[in-house]
């Protein structure tokens, strides 16, 4: 028996849908609106989903993405009117199993439901034999766990893969942990930085040389796409590859065959092709700096990893799991994280992604010594000072909205606020009564300074009466000169 639901404005559409999965032993329910059915998803799980396009409060397809996300989604039927533009293509393109024109036949639906559920039954059979086995990627966030099914899928087949990501994402640890789970583990795993290929060698260094091919080869060479013979070629940042040797590089993808520089008889080599690259190929390609061709043969399947900052949910198991790897390596007590370390870590937004975390982390582990607690302290000032700013900018933001009308600079504001907090990073902090004291002392003192002691232009600046102005000269112990 399976659990389906469906979410539709149409009470008789619902009704007929229930009806018929009722008869056929399944257990139905009904959502209205996006809102409610999106809380059903996320109450319990369902094994197939019929979606509306047009609902109240909503397009139903802006809820495909969420479900890409989920661990187990559903199977998504869409419910489309005839001639709606938001109707097929825009289904599968958001991952819908399929789709059903509105009206349609009991035996039409029928047909359908059944081909998704013996679909969902033979992907379930799938999964439980594919012990995939990603024990060195640290991430449980709904978009590590669509990118652990990608990887299974990549696994089980010798396509070609693209992996992209910005920098520092870990498309090599991918690259590598599908090479593991794949059938060519017992081969070699090749690995080829593009980005550091010179234009004068790149022919040499991936397909070798016989010896006196050219000044300098007193020997002869095999090249990187002979060693991954039976195994994986991974070649990162394949966007920085020169054009000219993109085309000869597309016949070794086409034929497997190539031939070393300075040689006349072709060698084979039955490699599994991985690729990864930080820039936008779609944009190299209209900008003519990389052959459409070339893509198109190397995105069999496309893997996309996730920035850290979208997945902040993951930082501390990454900072816990590099704490402890780098402590062993270190021969230091084991730490601990405190409260406010982890929070400053998840309120970064990570340019840099995993790597620049993982720096970051062992930069704090040196600062901290035989200590046996990670504080906040040991983070870089840089690192404290942004996350400052930023939660700065965000007050500051919130309340200039509602003091615009008063003359208030936002920016100023904003930056003088910026400016004081600079200094007291690098020693312990006062108590919030003192530092308040503190700040307020220099701010007056400053503002009597800018005005030049004239009492009316303190008065109109600070919004402050007369005699809570005078109140605050006797307590902070400060003198002006002139009315």
């Amino acid at each position: 028996m399976a659990t389906i639901l469906i979410i539709d404005d149409d009470q008789e559409i619902c009704e007929t849908l229930s009806s018929l999965g009722t008869r056929l032993s399944h257990h139905c329910l009904s959502a209205h609106s996006l809102s409610a059915g999106r809380q059903a998803i996320h109450r319990s799980p369902f094994d197939i989903l019929f979606l509306d396009v047009r609902l109240p409060d909503g397009n139903g397809l802006d809820l495909l993405p969420e479900l890409t996300e989920m661990a187990d989604p559903p199977e998504t039927i869409i419910l489309t009117g005839k001639g709606d533009p938001d109707g097929a293509e825009l289904a599968i393109q958001g991952g819908a199993w399929d789709y059903i024109l509105k009206p349609s036949s009991v035996r039409e639906i029928t047909l359908t439901l059944g081909r998704a559920l013996k679909y969902r039954e033979e992907k379930k059979t799938r999964s439980e034999g594919e012990n995939l086995n990603v024990s060195r990627i640290v991430g449980t966030s709904p978009r590590m766990h669509a990118c652990f099914k990608l990887m299974a899928q990549a696994a089980r087949s010798d396509s070609n893969l693209l992996i992209t990501g910005e920098t520092g994402t870990g498309k090599e640890l991918f690259a590598r942990t599908i090479h593991d789970n794949s059938s060519r583990a017992g081969g070699k795993f090749v690995f080829v930085d593009c980005a550091s290929l010179s234009e004068s060698l790149v022919e040499s260094t991936l397909f070798g040389h016989r010896k006196g091919a050219f000044t300098g080869a007193q020997d002869s060479r095999i090249g990187l796409v002979k060693l991954a013979d039976n195994g994986t070629l991974f070649l990162d940042e394949i966007g920085e590859m020169p054009l000219s040797i993109q085309k000869s590089f597309l016949r070794v993808l086409q034929e497997r065959t190539f031939r070393a520089v300075g040689d006349t008889v072709e060698q084979t080599s039955n490699f599994r092709l991985i690729v990864a690259t930080n820039r936008n190929l779609d944009e190299m390609v209209e900008n003519q700096e990389f052959r459409s061709d070339l893509l198109f043969r190397i995105t069999t399947m496309r893997l996309p990893l996730p920035p850290l900052r979208q997945r902040p949910e993951d930082i501390r198991a990454l900072a816990a799991f590099k704490t402890t790897q780098l402590c062993l390596q270190y021969g230091m007590p084991e730490k601990t994280m405190d409260e406010n370390f982890c929070e400053t870590l998840e309120n970064y937004d990570w340019p840099g992604n995993v790597r620049e975390l993982f720096n970051i982390i062992e930069r704090s582990i040196i600062a901290a010594g035989m200590e046996k607690n990670l504080f906040t302290m040991y983070l870089p000032r840089q690192l404290r000072i942004q996350v400052a700013q930023e939660q700065i900018r965000k007050m500051t933001g919130s309340q200039v909205l509602s003091k615009s009308t008063e003359g208030e600079g936002d920016e100023d504001v904003r930056n003088i606020g910026q400016e004081i907090f600079q200094d007291i990073f690098d020693r312990p902090l006062p108590s919030l009564k003192a530092f308040k004291g503190t700040s307020e002392k220099i701010y007056l003192g400053e503002l009597i300074r800018q005005c030049a002691g004239d009492i009316s232009q303190v008065l109109k600046i600070s919004h402050l009466s007369r005699s809570h102005f005078y109140a605050l000269l006797k307590k902070h112990d400060l003198t002006i000169q002139s009315e």
